[in-house]
């Protein structure tokens, strides 16, 4: 293939380049749209000490971007050097860069404005008698100007000497929007500060100081406020706070995602991955996380000069960054509104405590309930009876308002009640309504919907309960712990389940036996053309072995035994207690359904299935009043 003919060139000799050249060079780094401009002259405001800031826009910030605040101010001798090249008061040392403090430090930025655009910089310290200002470049003269305390610099027609670079500019409301996104970012960073934004002489947005909370709603809306969870944790020099929002926050696009590193905006790799990471089981494929998170470590611990707009950052030590976020809102997100008493049970207590009314005054089990606790949750978990065999007496048929009963756990739940299991007795005409109602938020079950819903009452009015899922998250969260705690019960069947199998799924068994016993499966090669399930895990004794066992080698098929358990696993163990969950239209008691809801308040991240979907809802009794137009 012949090389295309390209137009010769002259020959030129090696030369350094003028230094109005060399800034626009930079500015198309640094530069590259309106929003860019706002983004460098509100970080250089901040870095000031401003406590307040107005930023004006005309035509998306293409025709003019003008930004006041009232920091510091700079002294008139150096105001020609603040429109130098490389001239910042920020860094004077490769210790500076290495522990920088500041948003803006590279010297660079308003000298690479100046050159694409027309710059005015009027500013005054607190102590001088009137303003001063300069147009145009480092070159201009600085003559005497009115204007209060603080810095305005205003730019007007931005690329106005750089025609071919504006043709890349998309439109006017285009534009205006990335620049209000930058201004949303940074207002939302500093709860402190008051930003006001107008475009076009119209006032669009205006934050005055407050919480970060307060500041937070306002930008990522009442949907986020309203369903979002507080997140505050340190772990040696890391320090993680700001909110996440609950599933039923989430979007279809990534555009409620604010992440700060010592203040400063970031979109990085690794800190998305281990936010995504820690939503991966409560929230569908398709929809993203809304969260305003923001990072606190020792500067020197993050490079944040690895890219020209300094939106991304290097960690020093990013495997622990990784995982210390990822762990922080994994716990956030556990500790969900259905489950009891403020902060979610640790894993393997899940369950198997006494709740705080059977507690005495040190926090110790009355003696009247000591030995409700003895048993361990039973493995053999199965669909009738939800695997809360001891929690049937703890909390379970014994506490629905009004009822007076004695029954033991076998009658209420079947025979294969675990042994050491203690039913509370309950002498008739007791009062159960005396009992804290905020010990349990998802109330006392009403009656069955279509069997598919559990109707239940609390102390705010009506909850609605999808069977199906909540008892697919109890499942789904035994199976984790199951197999995080390498004590996954077996169940070994009394007739071996059998049936034809290919040659792959028989190979498939041979190649990873380890990987089927450490799920608690034990399936066997019986002839080239059979395989036998002998054992299955207890809690899903009651599903069909056959398709269980398909779909696991399905999987350990596709992704490898090892990916299965270390990638997979959560795809995997989802798969599995949708099979066992209990199934629309089954018939339930009401001890049943009490003991689903008891089981709900004691398990982490109840409020959604594995899948994303809501398990329960609330309907308030001043929502239902509204409808029958009670009290108007």
């Amino acid at each position: 293939m012949n090389a295309p003919d390209r137009p010769s060139r002259p020959l030129r000799p090696i030369q350094a380049l003028p230094d109005q050249l060399i800034s626009q060079i930079a500015a198309g780094e640094v530069i590259e749209r309106p929003s860019a401009v706002v983004k460098e002259l509100l970080e250089n405001a901040l870095d000031a000490g401003a406590t307040h800031i107005t930023v004006r826009l005309e035509q998306g910030g293409v025709k003019r971007i003008a930004i006041t605040d009232n920091g510091r101010g700079i002294p008139p001798e150096q105001m020609p050097l603040a429109l130098a090249r490389h001239a910042t008061s920020k860094i004077a040392s490769l210790t500076d860069l290495e522990n920088v403090g500041t948003l803006g430090f590279r010297g660079e930025a308003l000298a690479s404005i100046a050159s694409v655009a027309q710059l005015t910089l009027t500013t005054r310290t607190a102590d001088a008698a009137h303003a001063w200002e300069i147009i145009g470049s480092q070159e201009g003269s600085v003559v005497p100007a009115s204007g209060a305390p603080g810095t305005t610099i205003d730019v007007q027609d931005l690329y106005f000497n750089t025609p071919a670079r504006r043709k890349f500019l998309k439109s006017e409301q285009t534009e205006y929007g990335h620049c209000a996104e930058v201004v949303r970012r940074i207002a939302l960073a500093r709860p402190d500060v008051t930003f006001s934004l107008t475009h076009n002489g119209k006032t669009v947005d205006h934050w005055n100081t407050g919480e970060f909370a307060k500041r937070s709603a306002h930008i990522l809306g009442d949907e986020f406020a309203n369903a979002r969870l507080p997140l505050d944790e340190s772990a040696g020099p890391l320090r993680l706070h700001g909110f996440v929002g609950l599933p039923t926050a989430s979007k279809a696009r990534a555009d409620g995602q604010y992440f700060y590193v010592n203040g400063r905006f970031v979109r990085d790799k690794l800190l998305v991955h281990a936010v995504r990471a820690a939503y991966q089981d409560v929230l569908h494929g398709d929809r993203y996380p809304s969260y305003a998170l923001s990072l606190d470590l020792d500067p020197a611990l993050v490079d944040v000069n690895v890219h020209p707009s300094k939106i991304e950052v290097r960690f020093r030590d990013s495997r622990s960054v990784h995982q210390f976020v990822f762990h922080a809102v994994s716990r956030a997100l556990a500790a969900t509104s259905a489950t009891s008493f403020g902060n979610a049970p640790a894993p393997q207590a899940a369950g198997n405590g006494p709740l705080p009314w059977m507690r005495d005054q040190q926090g110790q089990p009355q003696p009247q309930y000591q030995n409700a606790f003895g048993a361990q949750l039973r493995p053999n978990f199965s669909a009738g009876n939800f695997g809360v065999a001891q929690n049937t007496a703890e909390y379970g048929a014994m506490f629905q308002p009004g009822v007076q009963t004695n029954l033991d756990m076998a009658s209420t739940f079947g025979s294969e009640a675990a042994p050491g299991a203690f039913a509370m007795p309950v002498s008739a005409g007791a009062p159960m309504q005396t009992l804290p109602a905020d010990d349990f938020p998802l109330g006392f079950a009403l009656a069955q919907l279509h069997g598919i819903y559990v109707l239940a009452q609390n102390s705010k009015g009506l909850v609605v309960v999808d069977m199906h899922a909540a008892h697919e998250r109890i499942l789904y969260e035994q199976l984790k712990n199951a197999l995080d705690d390498n004590s996954m019960f077996v169940q070994p069947l009394l007739i071996p389940v059998t049936f034809y199998a290919d040659a792959v799924e028989v190979g498939t068994v041979e190649e990873h036996q380890e990987t089927l016993s450490a799920l608690g499966f034990d399936i066997a090669a019986m002839s080239p053309t059979t395989l036998a399930v002998r054992a299955v895990p207890a809690l899903l004794k009651n599903a069909d072995a056959q398709t269980l066992a398909r779909d696991v080698l399905r999987d350990v098929r596709e992704f490898g035994g090892s990916r299965v358990l270390l990638e997979r696993r959560n795809e995997l163990l989802g798969t599995l207690a949708c099979h066992t969950a209990v199934r629309a239209n089954r018939s339930l008691t009401v001890p049943e359904m009490n003991a689903l809801l008891r089981q709900m308040e004691a398990t982490e991240r109840a409020d959604q299935c594995n899948h994303g979907r809501p398990t329960w809802s609330q309907l308030a009794l001043s929502d239902m009043d509204k409808l029958f137009l009670r009290g108007q």
